[in-house]
């Protein structure tokens, strides 16, 4: 089969992102297919791509959109429907010569049919999968699990096509059991679950030197102990939750302690890194945003700084804080166990039905940073066989549950019913 991959961007390190990538790997080097790649921002190889700039959810004409759907009136303006249609009319024709071009056979949108920061991007697919074009769609999280989305004069583009409730060939994927109830209960329609992974088969190879310098680089001392925040500047990631964590440990363990955020602000605004800059000062926390050091290439930035990748980072630090509010599932989190990593996780909802039960062994939260929290973590930081037995017990469950070998299963099957 040759698969088309379509997406706002497939560029960076942000989850959906990294799990296209992951799910490219199981389709072509597991399973025998060839893939290709659609999107506004690409760093995918050029010879299987299409790149699109207006499919991207910053191209100036897509926020324009965005805000007068999402942030004005409940009722809309002829010459807004008329924007989007002829936005979405484009686009399809760009995804038709894309299809054209590389003679796909099947689309895997990912998140675009779930998520909707590009409205005439989802609808141009829809068109497509009601001209019975195959679809495996990828939905990350959606629409009603955002409050920003609630508002505005968007409601029937949503209800066409976010996601559709199509059946006939086209797959829904989710990637917790939560999310899969709400679509049944919303939508009407089926869909499978298929959890993040991450290649527990191949452990981490040895450290090829390039890292090693990463403290000296970014100027952390020795004996300063360093706590990784591995996620981007949003408000849901509960970074604040690490600032007030990063500001006990150093009274408990009597150290000093970095806080590295490994990723950029800007998704979502800079209001919410505003707040946690003035956060970090009040509490005499250091935090070093590293997110124009830190992304999927290595190298040096215009002005010569080193770069590297995150992977550089993990094997640096001594703990991994994961204080989000709310996730679909998290990268970050299985990278955590991937590296043999302690975390310190706040018990999400997707952690608490999907991912606990499994009998990870970390410090947990509900919300609040308790003493116990901060005893704990401190322990692991100060006990580094208790770390390591953690670390071995929790990356033996991963093997089991959220490897490569889950999505093989997976993926082979659902290709395969699509392609008849």
């Amino acid at each position: 089969m040759r698969i088309g991959f379509v997406s706002t961007r497939f560029h960076g390190t942000d989850g959906v992102s990294l799990e296209a990538a992951k799910w490219a790997h199981v389709l072509e080097h597991d399973l025998g297919h060839q893939c290709f790649w659609f999107a506004g921002k690409l760093d995918t190889d050029p010879d299987v791509s299409h790149l699109c700039p207006e499919a991207f959810f910053e191209y100036p004409e897509n926020l324009a959109i965005q805000r007068a759907l999402f942030c004005g009136s409940r009722f809309r303006e002829q010459s807004l429907s008329d924007a989007v249609a002829d936005f979405s009319t484009g686009l399809k024709m760009e995804l038709r010569g894309f299809i054209d071009r590389y003679e796909v056979d099947l689309l895997l949108p990912q998140n675009i049919l779930a998520i909707p920061m590009h409205i005439p991007l989802g609808l141009a697919v829809t068109d497509l999968a009601e001209e019975g074009m195959p679809i495996l769609a990828h939905h990350h999280d959606f629409s009603w699990e955002r409050a920003r989305f609630k508002g505005g004069c968007a409601g029937d583009y949503l209800e066409r096509a976010f996601p559709p409730a199509f059946s006939e060939r086209f797959l829904h994927i989710v990637i917790n059991s939560s999310a899969g109830a709400d679509l049944l209960q919303r939508r009407g329609v089926p869909s499978a679950v298929i959890p993040n992974v991450f290649d527990f088969e191949q452990p981490p190879s040895e450290t090829d030197g390039y890292g090693d310098d990463f403290r000296d680089q970014l100027g952390i001392a020795a004996d300063e102990v360093i706590v990784l925040q591995p996620t981007r500047v949003v408000p849901r990631k509960g970074i604040e939750f690490a600032i007030e964590l990063c500001a006990r440990l150093k009274v408990r363990l009597g150290r000093e302690v970095c806080l590295v955020v490994s990723h950029t602000a800007g998704d979502e605004g800079f209001e919410y890194l505003d707040g946690l800059m003035r956060l970090a000062a009040q509490l005499g926390v250091r935090v070093l945003w590293v997110g124009d050091r830190v992304s999927d290439i290595r190298g040096n930035d215009l002005c010569g700084n080193k770069c590297y990748k995150l992977w550089d980072a993990y094997p640096h630090a001594d703990l991994i804080t994961y204080p989000s509010l709310y996730e679909g599932f998290g990268n970050a989190l299985l990278e955590t166990f991937y590296f043999s990593k302690p975390v310190v996780v706040n018990r999400y909802s997707v952690f608490v039905e999907d991912i606990e039960p499994h009998g990870f062994q970390a410090v947990t939260m509900d919300g609040c940073l308790t003493d116990e929290v901060v005893n704990g973590a401190a322990s692991l930081i100060e006990d580094k066989a208790l770390a390591a037995q953690w670390a071995e017990h929790n990356y033996r469950i991963c093997e089991k549950h959220y490897s490569y070998s889950t999505l093989r299963g997976s993926l082979g099957g659902f290709v395969d019913e699509l392609s008849g």
